[in-house]
């Protein structure tokens, strides 16, 4: 007979007398988790207990560690009725106890107060006001949502506490304070409250744990402020969907061009910034439209992502089902097929559904993908150089007429995305790199003294002397 109860959060004293009683039964072996826990350590100053520290040494991991625990007091039961303390509740984060529990040994737990009881005794809250969260600080969920009271336990070592501390920080405005609570029951608790990014490391230990009670930040918090402008904001209030559309298309090419600068050659931290400012301005975009669609009674950001999901499971059987696939390509195509199964489409041409909306480079990316699905290609991009020539030549005949000169001239174009295609580079990208180039050489130009009134030869050796230096 096993018998599982926990010592509570502090001082032996603090133990209801019905568990007291039987932890301090001669009849009983006592077996203990830990030592580093005070009523253990006055529990140990009463009677023999048989501690289980010494296996967090010996072993790797720590379900190893509960693992063995768990097999200690096995082996004890086998030699007569054994009792298994735990610090706090062992129902609450007692993974050793769930091991016992699923051993097929014949197992009593009584309960006892929790970690979690004496931290909502020391707050004074009630979790019934505005819900609860218990999180394992050796796991923090990802993303980190503090949408509600959380506490944060499992805190046991300094650089632990320290991690913590600052994915918190991450996601709560730069003004909040949270309560780092240690010791809870016994005559050396601690309680600190404090901004994230002061949170001591040394106040970490096994009865150590964080009580987050703040205004949320990060996503959620976008989307409670996105309803308030919407309410409170006279410009916010009277945007619609299409009066948007622009914004968000603004937004998205302010993207593209922060990406576009990014260093290749390693981490860009200055460019990261950028994309994260960039990329945040495009997420106000989505949560404006959400925000709007939710007034109207048709979904919100939640269902957006919900259905996201939903199709990146169904367009990934290889991952989330028991398709095989030995490569990229034929993942794309697994996926294209499926797009067109949610659609119910069933094209009359190859063309359909590529968007007449689209930036033309792309577009014309996307209808020469569609082309060479069915053989309709070149095999290399070698083969597409002479294509350009001709191009080139055709233009170069009709230079006097306007109208055949912009034919020629797209065709030109057609003809260099086609290859850029083949050479598996972003046309829209390579083009913006090749503007910023421009850009940048003439503004050197420019530094080297005033252009006015040079001839041309002279432009043309400031040129070359901007394309030296840069």
């Amino acid at each position: 007979m096993i018998t599982v109860t926990g010592l509570g959060p502090g001082d032996f004293d603090r133990i209801p007398a019905v568990i007291r009683s039987v932890l301090l039964d001669p009849g009983l072996t006592v077996v203990v988790r830990t030592m580093r826990h005070p009523a253990a350590e006055q529990l140990a100053g009463m009677r023999e207990v048989v501690a289980c520290d010494d296996l967090y040494e010996a072993e790797a991991g720590f379900d190893d560690v509960y693992r063995a625990i768990a097999d200690r007091v096995l082996e004890a039961a086998g030699r007569g009725p054994v009792v298994y303390a735990v610090p706090g509740s062992p129902l609450v984060g007692e993974f050793a106890v769930r091991k016992l529990l699923t051993s097929g040994a014949e197992v009593e737990v009584i309960p006892a107060e929790s970690f979690v009881d004496a931290v909502l005794v020391e707050m004074g809250y009630d979790p019934f006001d505005r819900g609860l969260q218990i999180l394992n600080g050796h796991h923090l969920p990802v993303p980190l949502v503090l949408d509600k009271p959380t506490i944060v336990g499992h805190l046991d070592r300094p650089e632990i506490l320290a991690e913590v501390a600052a994915q918190i920080a991450r996601v709560l405005p730069e003004d909040a304070v949270i309560t780092v609570l240690a010791g809870l029951g016994a005559s050396d608790a601690v309680r600190a409250e404090v901004s994230p990014d002061d949170v001591d490391p040394g106040l970490a230990g096994f009865r150590t744990s964080i009580f987050v009670d703040s205004e949320p930040g990060g996503l959620i918090g976008a989307v409670r402020t996105m309803a308030i402008l919407r309410q409170e904001c006279p410009w916010d209030r009277e945007q619609t969907h299409q009066t948007l559309v622009k914004y968000l298309v603004e937004e998205t090419y302010e993207l593209i061009d922060a990406v576009a600068r990014l260093d290749t050659h390693g981490p860009d931290w200055v460019g990261y910034a950028a994309v994260e400012d960039e990329l945040g301005d495009v997420l106000l975009s989505v949560l404006f439209h959400a925000a709007i669609a939710q007034e109207n009674g048709a979904f919100d950001i939640d269902d957006a992502a919900e259905v996201m999901r939903q199709k990146l499971v169904r367009r990934h059987p290889h991952v989330f089902g028991e398709v095989d696939v030995e490569s990229a390509a034929e993942v794309k195509r697994n996926w294209d097929q499926i797009k067109d199964e949610e659609r119910g489409e069933t094209r009359s041409s190859h063309m359909d559904g590529v968007p007449s909306g689209m930036p033309a480079i792309q577009r014309a990316s996307k209808v020469q993908n569609r082309a060479a699905k069915v053989g309709f290609d070149w095999s290399q991009a070698s083969e597409v150089v002479p294509k350009i020539r001709e191009e080139l030549e055709e233009l170069e005949a009709v230079l006097g007429d306007e109208a055949r000169a912009g034919s020629e001239l797209g065709d030109v174009l057609f003809s260099v995305i086609n290859l850029a295609r083949h050479l598996g580079l972003d046309g829209e990208l390579a083009l913006r790199q090749a503007i910023d180039r421009f850009e940048a050489r003439f503004r050197h130009m420019e530094s080297l003294g005033p252009v006015d009134g040079l001839s041309l030869d002279e432009l043309d050796q400031r040129w070359e002397q901007a394309k030296h230096d840069h």
